[in-house]
């Protein structure tokens, strides 16, 4: 992970769009070229997916009732990668950033 001032400064507004939900698609797919945002954007796409699959298992008989801090939990892994993408640092999310390392786009 580049340290590269101009390319943080660059992509900061794209990374942290990458924690809006589907909106992680955008720079997913416009700013492959920036490491920065593509770093967040990788990590928002695990997110976006968690969310929808937990919003499947809410529809399962005894499981639904941890669905809610699960969503809870993205929630506040998407306002901290928000924060660390304003600061302009590389944060992995605990256990969501070792999948987010494996997409190739």
């Amino acid at each position: 992970m580049s340290e590269d001032k101009e390319v943080i400064l660059e992509g900061k507004i794209w990374a942290i769009m990458s924690y809006l939900w589907i909106l992680c698609l955008i720079p997913l797919i416009l700013k492959k070229d920036n490491e920065f945002s593509f770093f967040h954007a990788r990590q928002g796409l695990v997110l976006f997916v968690a969310s929808i699959i937990c919003a499947g298992l809410m529809m399962v008989p005894f499981i639904n009732f941890i669905v809610p801090t699960i969503h809870l939990l993205i929630f506040v892994f998407s306002l901290m990668g928000i924060f660390n993408a304003l600061m302009g640092k590389y944060w992995k999310i605990p256990i969501i950033g070792k999948y987010a390392e494996r997409i190739e786009l």
